[in-house]
């Protein structure tokens, strides 16, 4: 072989293997046998004319030439797919896949509704939509964008701050008549209360007053689960008390299926953040979706834009800080 054989499609394929260090993993998501992966990789390296990977029983590692290799083959990739762009950009189309990640709850009840909105209006443009409340390694997973809830800790990737998700103390009218309703923050150490299993701290509720005070009470209960829609499932079912994001009950709240609790106090907001792939930022239809959702996620109800918001810009983007 020579270097004319160094294909995109076997870059493609390598630059996809040293991301998740699994060829049965890339072999699914690219809809291949795994016997065709390792025949891609093995023409690569014939091709190269130096080994590029290491492998193992349990994974599969870059060699030193691998990472260099690597590092140029994402610029060269990157560069083919903006060529790709803006020769449809003279036909004034967008088109390819977007590979989203989002927050279980929000993606089901908010963020799909919004993607429909905007294939809509870019019908050429596919979106992957994986939810999950796990913080799943973005490149890794080949994921262009995410939405996220809670403080972030990876400055490897650009951030988008999308404003603040306001929580409220929620129960069902039929719940507060059986049990009776809390008058003050001490008065929930009585109640059943709805916890997040995946949300460190959940076992206490830190409020505050309208004299500015903090005031911490303990919070628990027989019902611990991992997803807000169970959750919100909970509170209907009358189970108990629980904290909600006001995006996750809003319609509940306006039905007077749930109603609001204590409400001369407030809990603490929660950061919600679009992160994005340095890699992919340069991408035209990626541009156009981060663009779509922050300015159409800031006018759901409970979301407080962050103080100084701007237009939409991928030029804002700004290294994600760390968790303090």
């Amino acid at each position: 072989m020579d270097k004319s054989d160094v294909t995109l499609e076997r870059m493609r394929t390598f630059t996809r293997v040293a991301e998740r260090g699994s060829l049965s993993a890339v072999a699914r998501e690219l809809g291949i046998g795994q016997s065709t992966v390792t025949r891609q990789l093995r023409e690569l390296e014939e091709a190269v004319g130096v080994p590029l990977l290491s492998r193992t029983t349990r994974r599969v590692t870059l060699t030193d030439e691998g990472s260099r290799y690597y590092a140029n083959s994402i610029q060269i990739l990157r560069l083919v797919e903006q060529a790709g762009d803006e020769a449809r950009g003279t036909r004034g189309t967008a088109a390819g896949t977007i590979r989203v990640s989002c927050t279980s709850a929000f993606g089901v009840l908010h963020v799909s509704r919004l993607i429909f909105a905007f294939q809509d209006k870019y019908p050429d443009i596919g979106i992957d939509l994986s939810l999950t409340d796990e913080r799943i390694d973005l490149v890794r997973e080949g994921i262009d964008i995410a939405l996220r809830l809670g403080p972030l800790t990876d400055s490897s990737m650009k951030l988008r701050p999308l404003g603040e998700s306001r929580r409220l103390l929620v129960a069902a009218p039929g719940y507060l008549a059986a049990r009776g309703v809390p008058g003050s923050p001490t008065d929930l150490t009585a109640h059943e209360g709805i916890r997040m299993s995946n949300v460190a701290g959940s076992d206490k509720l830190t409020l505050k007053g309208p004299d500015g005070r903090h005031h911490v009470v303990p919070f628990g209960g027989r019902f611990r689960v991992d997803h807000g829609l169970a959750v919100r499932e909970a509170l209907v079912a009358g189970r108990g008390i629980a904290p909600a994001h006001q995006w996750l009950v809003d319609d509940l709240l306006a039905s007077g299926r749930l109603v609001p609790l204590l409400q001369d106090y407030s809990l603490p907001s929660v950061p919600l953040s679009l992160l994005i792939v340095p890699e992919r930022a340069g991408i035209a239809r990626v541009r156009l979706l981060v663009d779509f959702l922050v300015e159409r996620i800031g006018g759901l109800g409970g979301i407080e834009r962050t103080k100084g918001y701007q237009p939409p810009s991928l030029n804002s983007l700004t290294a994600e800080p760390h968790e303090p």
